[in-house]
């Protein structure tokens, strides 16, 4: 029987997640139908496609941008939330809650939802062989993909953490109402400043911001130095990748992030657990 999937984004034509889903479902010997569903950007429009979706028989749906946040707030109101996805504020993976549906609750109110987002980057840096144990990393930006991050960041073992944002205000108004969320996420380990003024060297530095889409450099000091630099963006030159290659750091774009965060989706869903490293070298032939 083939099992209904669906991403809900706006824009949405560009997602790479049917293709990844679709060969997570060839590894797994199933029948899927995975489709991009865009949607108007209102959050009556978003609620009123995952209930119809949903209440048709679907599976689980990836959520994507903008709607992060609107879908933490559906599930908060309704079948529950992961404890990452509460510690982020925002939801990319949907599924039911089967108690929930087993106890006579409406489809309606039983969604559920999950953020594999950060645990998905910090997979994909595990395969790679950078060290998190007690690392010093540094996290540039302090809007939703950063806040996705942070707290599987800390349960991968790092040993600080400096979030640079071009508004330190907004930077230190994470750090607080993240460390409120979890107890695993140590503030007193996490510094904030502004990004011109990150500086020293770190073991791994993390770009979350969306800068490198439009070609724009953020503002390095000269004096920021790192081992290993990763960029959440993909799919074309990322300046901030080729200004630590040139210092001969190790770097890697977030492609890896995608895929990572996908696999954890689809064993949501389907109960499969999937090879990802054999899953990246499939889909690396097509790109």
């Amino acid at each position: 029987m083939t099992q209904h999937f669906i991403v809900i984004g706006n824009p949405i034509a560009h997602s790479k997640s049917p293709e990844i889903h679709e060969q997570f479902a060839v590894q797994a010997g199933i029948d899927i139908s995975y489709q991009r569903q865009y949607c108007p950007d209102d959050a009556a429009s978003f609620t009123a496609v995952i209930e119809a979706f949903f209440c048709g028989g679907g599976v689980g749906a990836n959520v994507t941008v903008p709607f992060k946040q609107v879908a933490y707030d559906c599930c908060a109101k309704r079948g529950g939330l992961s404890e990452h996805a509460k510690t982020a504020g925002a939801v990319n993976t949907l599924l039911l809650n089967k108690a929930l549906l087993e106890s006579g609750v409406p489809i309606t109110e039983a969604l559920y939802g999950d953020n594999t987002d950060g645990q998905g980057l910090i997979n994909h840096i595990m395969s790679m062989d950078w060290p998190l144990t007690n690392a010093r990393v540094a996290l540039i930006g302090a809007g939703g993909a950063a806040r996705g991050v942070i707290l599987p960041l800390f349960e991968a073992g790092i040993g600080s953490l400096t979030i640079a944002n071009r508004t330190v205000s907004k930077a230190a108004d994470l750090v607080n109402e993240l460390s409120a969320a979890s107890s695993v996420i140590d503030d007193q380990n996490i510094e904030v400043c502004a990004t011109n003024e990150l500086s020293s060297s770190f073991d791994i530095i993390i770009n979350a911001t969306s800068i490198g889409l439009s070609g724009d450099t953020l503002p390095l000091d000269d004096a920021l130095n790192c081992q290993y630099a990763y960029d959440m963006m993909y799919g074309r030159p990322l300046p901030f990748l080729q200004h630590f290659s040139a210092r001969g750091a190790q770097t890697s774009e977030g492609y890896g992030m995608l895929i990572g965060q996908a696999a954890l989706s689809f064993e949501r869903w389907t109960g499969h657990t999937i090879d990802v490293a054999q899953a990246t070298t499939a889909l690396n032939k097509d790109r």
